[in-house]
């Protein structure tokens, strides 16, 4: 593993290490320990950024207008890939009034009253995956199996993707979603995107369906979005609903594997409450989300943050914060409070929140009901993880009942 050094000036240079399992970053508990609001430099794009990591620090910054994402549009900040993973005109790199306008037209698609009326679908599909993985016997791949599929299939039924297109759109998001590939693979990749969520707005706007990009293709015709806005929300929901959703919930399921006191505490009456504590504890993502441009000098901690500086903040730092989380890097499926911010905070809180949220409480109910004696079929040791990903996860998760 290599190290993270720090050049004279306080400048860190922080590779970012691919990890195995859920082990937590070293540099980001360093961090959070003894230098709370940083100077970083990854391995792409130009120049240096702040980092911060504390859990008040980073709810600062992420709430606070003079913190833009837009300005990071067009700039090469340090970057811990070779190409902004975003489309032009994305939710995540607009500042309001245009992000509350496209935020408003998301919730509209992902209210909690919407996400639990799919509850019940999502629900017989967890059934119709686990039924079909048991018939051969154990072992088997519970990510391959099961919670790939089944995240494929929810976000795809939702936005309209037909099933044949399903293993093409997966094919894209494995390069989109790296920092492995070059700049000119994921350009390539971005025109096909393009071109084929604009051919499924026309099949869509010809004959809606009750789906989401049927409404988002319908507000596009009101004048309410543009057109590159239209099919970056398209790329985003779609990428991020079967990539995050799958590897976060295969963690969690490897959590509760290798925490069998922890497991043994989940039943019915305390899942929610499990999940959530889930969310706060699993190393979800590597290294950083999409930076932030001071627009002009703003004090944070100890640091005053320059005008024109980029900004990042940890949110995997800021849930192991031990000022706000007793014995923060344990697994406590009982813990009282707990404010997390895995989703994030402020202006940028993920729309697709209570999906996931969902989706994560459907897979573990079905998981612990389906198979009660679900172990691994492997050491931990042996399992084989993601490399080059922005999202962290197990390549595949062998498992035995």
């Amino acid at each position: 593993m290599s190290r993270v050094q720090s050049t004279s000036d306080r400048v860190h240079l922080w590779p970012v290490d691919d990890l195995d399992g859920l082990a937590f970053d070293p540099f980001l508990t360093r961090l959070l320990d003894e230098e709370p609001v940083a100077r970083i430099r990854l391995r792409f794009g130009e120049g240096d950024a702040w980092l911060v990591t504390r859990h008040e620090d980073v709810r600062a910054v992420a709430s606070h207008s003079r913190f833009s994402r837009a300005a990071t549009v067009d700039r090469p900040v340090t970057s811990m890939t070779p190409h902004v993973v975003g489309l032009p005109g994305g939710i995540g790199r607009t500042d309001p009034p245009d992000h509350t306008r496209l935020r408003r037209l998301l919730s509209q698609s992902f209210t909690p009253r919407r996400v639990e009326a799919i509850r019940q679908r999502t629900e017989r599909i967890a059934d119709e995956l686990l039924q079909r993985m048991a018939v051969p016997g154990p072992p088997a791949d519970l990510a391959g199996s099961f919670t790939g599929p089944l995240s494929t299939q929810v976000i795809s039924e939702l936005m309209g993707v037909p099933r044949p297109d399903w293993s093409r759109v997966h094919s894209w998001r494995q390069i989109l979603l790296s920092s492995n590939h070059s700049r000119a693979e994921a350009d390539a990749v971005k025109a096909e995107l393009r071109q084929y969520f604009a051919e499924l707005a026309e099949r869509l706007d010809a004959a809606p369906g009750d789906d989401v990009f049927s409404g988002l293709v319908a507000a596009r015709a009101a004048g309410e979005l543009s057109q590159a806005e239209l099919i970056s929300l398209a790329v985003i929901l779609q990428l991020n609903g079967m990539d995050a959703v799958r590897n976060n919930s295969s963690n969690m399921i490897y959590a509760l594997l290798t925490h069998p006191e922890q497991r043994a505490l989940v039943d019915d009456g305390s899942l929610n409450h499990a999940v959530e504590e889930l969310f706060r504890y699993v190393p979800h993502r590597n290294g950083v989300g999409l930076p932030r441009i001071a627009t002009e000098d703003i004090r944070i901690g100890d640091v005053t943050i320059g005008g024109g500086e980029a900004v990042y903040v940890s949110y995997l730092a800021a849930n192991r914060d031990p000022g706000i989380f007793a014995d923060p890097h344990r697994l406590d499926v009982e813990r009282g409070d707990n404010p997390h911010i895995a989703f994030g905070h402020g202006t940028h809180f993920c729309a697709g929140a209570a999906l996931a949220r969902m989706e994560a409480q459907v897979m573990i109910s079905a998981v612990l009901r389906h198979f009660p004696r679900l172990r691994l079929a492997c050491r931990p040791e042996e399992m084989r993880w993601r490399r080059g990903t922005i999202n962290r996860g197990p390549e595949s998760l062998p498992v035995a009942w």
